[in-house]
């Protein structure tokens, strides 16, 4: 079963065009979606807000915000609360080598495998 992704706006716009890009393109698609897309996740959304939503969608989060969201993350778990998972993109990161990161994990793993965790990527 594929992955489903919700990419932070604290990423930069290439990276979701280059998903697009992508599957447009590959016959592994990337099932992706931005904050901001949605009339319940609005823009400026808390990290509270993005981490609940993901966990209603079923999407692993994307996100560069390694300041505020590994905390956020665990007092979420700590509320009882569940987590797709988190991927933690870290700075300099190639976009081809995040989309490859991407494709990898979204075909070749289950998951249960990222449920309740921060992946740092790639």
């Amino acid at each position: 079963m594929p992955l489903f992704f919700l990419l932070d706006e604290n990423l930069p716009a290439r990276v979701f065009r280059a998903i697009q890009r992508h599957n447009e393109s590959e016959a592994l698609a990337l099932d992706a979606v931005c904050v901001g897309q949605f009339s319940d996740l609005p823009l400026s959304s808390d990290d509270g807000t993005v981490l609940r939503w993901a966990d209603r969608e079923g999407r692993i989060l994307i996100t560069e915000d390694k300041s505020t969201m590994p905390s956020h993350l665990e007092e979420h778990l700590l509320a009882g609360r569940h987590s797709p998972g988190v991927f933690l993109v870290r700075q300099g990161t190639p976009i081809p080598a995040l989309i490859e990161f991407l494709v990898l994990a979204a075909h070749a793993s289950e998951p249960a495998e990222w449920e309740n965790r921060i992946e740092y990527i790639p």
